[in-house]
């Protein structure tokens, strides 16, 4: 066991107005398993960064241990898996790497097969277990949740749960949940580290904000009390002191014994001044030590459209091809206010599924299917994809290309906290979590009939995806969509869809 002590850090980027890290001091013991949390463009990328000394900064980080991250870009591909752990770690036991495998439900063939033909979700877990055989390592593990199916995150999951010693970014609350025992959180003006899951940390922020919420408004009342009692003993100080040097009643007010009286009560009247203005002082000094971290998740609006027909879609035994079949036949109806989750394991032909039913535009002259899709005429439909790295230039060559308003496409992003710094990059300098609220934001100032979403909520952090949650769940949109994140798929769906791969090989969507 050992401390990483972080004192007095703080980090701009060069040419950043804004510091990303401000005088930020805390430890952190390195047989924690730490849930990172923090909206996005918060800086949790950058401070695993910082922690593997590949940015400049001020203060200092302490720590006995050596640092790895996950992910880390694999040159050369084509060599065999076996090869690529071997030059990551060095020397190891073939049995150990067997053994982390198997607990990950990886097969042992893997690692004699060119890295480059494993799926996403292979690559992760080969890298994760190779990555926890090094000793008196801290692991950095930076959202490994993208490319996990539902499946693949509850193996990962249950697979951190017996480790120690990481710092773990991720989103989805329910992996935290099961993966963590302390919370590293960024919040607007500090970092803060607390004991247990993502649950029981967000309750007690909960509570906090509350409180704080309650203070807030019971200092507001105080300090208008305040000031009103202020104003008084000023006028009637002003009053007293104004006799005490004759202004109103020289006549009567000559003798010794009347002015020491005057002027005793007019001491008392301004210690009594001084007093309440010192109270309504410490008052506001207490007010502004509130609110601080209370993050703000405005209401978003959505207006979907009203179709005249009640049945918006329909597939009869659908199966999508690239050569050969990719899944099972799926059949369901959609009526308008339905929301269907399609579930499956990853590469069992969930987007394929959904490029059939955008139409022959977005689909692949490769895709074909067989079977039958009905759509109502006239549907308009507005889509998410999982892609972003077509996003350049500025947001309001954005919105003019995809004929949204530029002023409401803005101000939804203001809402899932963007700042109007961003509005002035370019979205090539985005996150991939700004990436994906642009494409949502878009898609929420479509009046649409039908919402069809492929994993949007991939890199969006937590507190996006409950705005976004309570968004659905109040104006109720007709929609298809992919997504993994568990908790949020149970809150919105009204139904879900499993869609199964063939056994004789997957293809690629």
């Amino acid at each position: 066991m050992s401390l990483i002590q972080v004192t007095d850090l703080s980090f701009t980027y060069e040419g950043g107005i804004e510091p990303v890290f401000e005088h930020v001091s805390f430890q952190i013991d390195t047989d924690w398993k730490l849930g990172f949390t923090g909206r996005n463009g918060r800086g949790k990328t950058t401070f695993l960064n910082l922690l593997m000394k590949r940015y400049e900064f001020t203060g200092s980080i302490v720590s006995g241990a050596e640092f790895d991250y996950f992910p880390f870009p694999i040159e050369d591909q084509d060599r065999s898996t076996m090869d690529i752990l071997e030059s990551l770690h060095g020397e190891f036991e073939y049995w150990e790497i067997k053994r982390e495998l198997t607990k990950l439900q990886v097969t042992e063939d893997v690692l004699y097969r060119p890295f480059s033909t494993l799926s996403n979700g292979e690559r992760t877990k080969v890298l994760l277990a190779a990555l926890f055989l090094k000793e008196n390592h801290f692991l950095l593990i930076d959202e490994p949740t993208n490319h996990l199916d539902r499946e693949g995150r509850a193996l990962v999951s249950r697979y951190l749960s017996g480790k120690k010693g990481f710092i773990l970014v991720s989103h989805d609350r329910n992996f935290l949940d099961s993966s963590v025992d302390h919370i590293l959180s960024i919040n607007k003006t500090n970092i803060e580290v607390q004991k247990g899951n993502f649950t029981s940390w967000y309750e007690n922020k909960q509570k906090q904000d509350q409180y704080e919420l309650s203070e807030n408004d019971r200092l507001k009342k105080g300090i208008r009390r305040l000031e009103a009692s202020a104003k008084q003993s000023r006028e009637w100080a002003d009053q007293v002191e104004s006799t005490k040097i004759g202004k109103k009643s020289m006549v009567r007010e000559k003798s010794i014994d009347n002015r020491a009286y005057i002027g005793e009560k007019s001491r008392r009247m301004q210690m009594r001044r001084k007093n309440l203005e010192q109270r309504q002082d410490r008052a506001i000094d207490e007010k502004k030590g509130l609110l601080k971290n209370i993050e703000e998740a405005e209401r978003l609006k959505l207006y979907p459209a009203k179709h005249h027909m009640d049945r918006i879609l329909t597939l009869k035994e659908v199966v999508p091809s690239f050569d050969r079949p990719i899944c099972k036949p799926i059949s369901f109806v959609l009526e308008q206010g339905q929301r269907i989750s399609l579930q499956g394991k990853n590469g069992c032909g969930k987007s394929s599924l959904i490029k059939l039913i955008l139409g022959r535009e977005a689909r692949p002259d490769t895709l074909s299917y067989t079977g039958t899709i009905e759509a109502a005429s006239g549907l308009t439909i507005s889509y998410v994809s999982q892609d972003t790295s077509f996003l350049q230039g500025s947001l309001s060559d954005y919105a003019k290309a995809c004929g949204v308003e530029d002023f409401l496409f803005k101000a939804v992003l203001r809402k899932l906290d963007f700042s109007r710094e961003q509005f002035e990059k370019n979205m090539e300098a985005y996150s991939e979590g700004q990436k994906k609220k642009v494409l949502i934001a878009r898609s929420l100032c479509e009046k649409a009939h039908l919402y069809i979403w492929d994993e949007p909520l991939n890199f969006i952090d937590i507190y996006s995806r409950m705005q976004i949650e309570e968004l659905i769940k109040e104006f109720q949109p007709t929609m298809i969509f992919v997504e993994h994140d568990e908790a949020f798929s149970k809150a919105i769906a009204t139904s879900q869809i499993e869609v199964e791969q063939v056994d004789f090989g997957l293809c690629n969507q």
